[in-house]
This record gives structure tokens, C-alpha cells and sequence, in this order.
């Protein structure tokens, strides 16, 4: 086994690393005072071939491997974890779907333009009561005529006020659990669509999320995603990549306190000497460093297993619990190496313990996650 990277990767990488010190890290904080979408910083990455990089080039992507594109996401996440978030729906889940069970047509008018940046792609699955459950949701899609008319509530959608096109996910059999659901390309501007209030929360704020309401929206029959009935095994393809994804955005935020912590450490002087010197101080670092090497290590083992074509739902589950429950506790250690500076807006580290919080829900709780690794584990590998 050999998932170590490639001189192309290591070059990428610090292509990537170059271009977040440049533009994204000294935007971070005025971007989360803003709490508005970034639209220049999106179009930058854009510009740089982010958004395609894990598409063919048929569609004026790059083809590049799973591994490759956790990098990315990696170094974007250590200069602003909100607009690394965002890319990654622009990349990953607010697009696959329309790539793979879309039509010709749909590709060409809505993803190779997402690719370049010229529209804003999202998927709206969690609803107000249902988000670990998704075999609950209550969204309903029924047969009309030529196509489907789609009514429900969708929360906590990423990118919904400027979104142009939605992979909703809706039942299309309503006492079929996971096997009645079914997703449906919905556009902006349908009617009946609407975005409802925007969400204010703690961390990542610059990646607006929203509510989004569906009154009667009539779609024709070819935005449906895939087969009928199919829809959560469609989503099962793509649910290992966006919880090592996820893993993914958790190291660079570590890394970002992390480094936070070591300069402050450095530069913080009580009793004559650098808190760096004192063991309390230095013990913390250690094992923040530790958890991190850990953490980046499953990571890319695990986007290494998909590169080379398989797909362990229990090792990107035990990827995404351990790799953001580290980001969490180096994030929660950043604000105790500041001491009282920790609690300061003036300084990154409370930005980075609000924003290490998001990485805890998406793609499963840890609560869930803990229990669908202890059942595979007891059912034998």
C-alpha cells in the first residue's frame, strides 16, 4: 500500500497553499464579519480550474484523483474553512448528481458553466424535522402528466440564496423509507421555488444557508436524477467522498490553529520567557500535532481506497468522526494556548473554535457515525 503523493500532487498542493495565503487567508475575517457570499474569492477558484478538478474533461474538467482533490480542499480550508465549504458543494454535492443521471443538455447548460464558475450548483436534502433521518423526510414528489410536481420544506441548505439549480431530494414512494426517495433537478426561477429566511450562525458565515420552499414546482420527467427508486443508493456512490471530503476540510482548519497556536506560543511572553517554553504549553502543542498527523493520514489513506476503485463506507465513516472531532478539540486547545486573547474577536482563534463546529453535522453526527462504525465492526469486515 502506497498512497503516498506524487511530485504532480506535492506541486498542486503548494500551487493551492500559495494561492490561500495570497487571497483567501487575508479575506477570511472580513469575510465572516460580512457573513455574505464571496463571490470574487469563488470566482478566483474558478478561474483556477478548482470546480472541475474532479470532473473529465469532457464536461472542461481536469480528471483528477480523489486524493488530489482532498488536497485542495485541505488548503482552502486552512485560509477560510466558509469558503473551503463552499467549493465543496460547488464541487462535490451540489453538482454530482446533475453530472452523472442529468441529460446532455442539462451538462452543457448547467454543469460546464458551474464548472467555470458561471452558475451556483446545491443539494437540498435535510428538512426542518428531519436531517440524521433522511428516510423521513416528508417532501413529496408526484406524477403529473409529463413530469413531477414537488412540494415540501428543505433546511439548512448551503448556497440557497444563490443558487441556480438544486439537486432536491424528495419521496417518491412515501412508505418506502431510503427506498422511496428520489432526487430532482430543480432551477431557480421555477415556479413555486422560493428560498425562505437565511440562517445566522456561529461559524462558517460566509457560506449563506437557507431554507428552501417547494409550492407545487412542476419539473418535467427528465429531471429526474437517475432511476426511480434509486435515489439513495445514487447518493450512497458519492456519500464515501464527502465524508473523507469532510476529513478533509477538518485538516486544514487544524492546521490553521495549530499554526496559530505555535506563533502566539512564540511570541507570548510571561515570566520573562515564551509560553512555548512552559510544559503546559508545549504538552498541548504536542498533542495537537499528534491528533493532526493522525487525522491527515486517514484522510488520505482513505482517499487513496477510493482512487484506486474501492468504496469502505466504515472506513470514511471512522474518517469523518475522527478528523473533525480533532478539529474540534485543536480548535478548542487554540483558544486555551491565547488564554484570555482566545475570547477576543480580534484574533482567529475564536473564529476557529466557531467554525470547527460546523464540520460535526454534515455527512453524519459523530453520534451517528459512532453507531453505524460499531455495527459494521460487530457484523465483520
Amino acid at each position: 500500500m502506497d498512497f503516498s503523493l506524487s511530485t504532480e500532487q506535492i506541486r498542486f498542493r503548494e500551487a493551492v497553499r500559495q494561492f490561500t495565503a495570497r487571497e483567501i487567508a487575508p479575506a477570511a475575517r472580513e469575510m465572516d464579519e460580512r457573513g455574505e457570499f464571496p463571490h470574487e474569492l469563488f470566482r478566483r477558484c474558478a478561474a483556477n480550474g478548482y470546480f472541475g478538478l474532479r470532473y473529465p474533461e469532457s464536461v472542461g474538467g481536469m480528471d483528477a484523483d480523489f486524493l488530489t482533490y482532498c488536497l485542495m480542499i485541505e488548503e482552502l480550508a486552512a485560509g477560510s474553512l466558509a469558503l473551503a465549504s463552499i467549493v465543496a458543494m460547488q464541487t462535490l454535492m451540489g453538482t454530482d448528481l446533475v453530472f452523472r443521471f442529468g441529460t446532455d443538455e442539462h451538462r452543457a447548460r448547467l454543469i460546464e458553466p458551474a464548472l467555470r464558475g458561471e452558475k451556483i450548483g446545491t443539494i437540498a436534502m435535510t428538512e426542518p424535522d428531519f436531517g440524521s433521518d433522511l428516510g423521513g423526510i416528508t417532501t413529496r414528489a408526484e406524477r403529473s402528466g409529463e413530469g413531477w410536481v414537488l412540494s415540501g420544506r428543505k433546511m439548512w441548505i448551503t448556497s440557497a440564496t444563490v443558487a441556480d439549480f438544486f439537486s432536491v431530494a424528495a419521496k417518491t414512494d412515501p412508505d418506502a423509507g431510503f427506498k422511496g426517495i428520489d432526487f430532482f433537478l430543480v432551477e431557480k426561477g421555477m415556479p413555486g421555488l422560493s428560498v425562505g429566511r437565511r440562517i445566522e450562525k456561529l461559524g462558517v458565515r460566509a457560506s449563506e444557508t437557507s431554507e428552501l420552499i417547494l409550492d407545487d414546482v412542476f419539473v418535467p420527467a427528465d429531471h429526474l436524477l437517475g432511476a426511480q427508486g434509486a435515489g439513495f443508493r445514487n447518493l450512497g456512490a458519492i456519500l464515501t467522498q464527502i465524508r473523507v471530503m469532510t476529513g478533509a476540510l477538518a485538516l486544514g482548519l487544524g492546521q490553521a490553529a495549530l499554526d496559530a497556536s505555535i506563533r502566539y506560543a512564540n511570541e507570548r511572553v510571561q515570566f520573562g520567557k515564551p509560553i512555548a517554553t512552559y510544559q503546559a504549553v508545549a504538552h498541548k502543542i504536542a498533542e495537537m500535532g499528534t491528533r493532526l498527523e493522525a487525522a491527515r493520514t486517514l484522510v488520505y489513506r482513505a482517499a487513496w481506497d477510493i482512487d484506486q476503485g474501492r468504496r469502505d463506507n466504515t472506513l470514511a465513516s471512522m474518517t469523518k468522526l475522527f478528523a473533525t472531532e480533532t478539529a474540534n478539540f485543536i480548535a478548542d486547545e487554540c483558544t486555551r494556548v491565547f488564554g484570555s486573547y482566545g475570547f477576543a474577536m480580534e484574533y482567529d482563534a475564536q473564529r476557529y473554535y466557531r467554525d470547527a463546529r460546523f464540520l460535526l453535522y454534515g455527512g453524519g453526527t459523530s453520534e451517528i457515525l459512532r453507531t453505524m462504525i460499531a455495527r459494521d465492526l460487530a457484523g465483520g469486515r
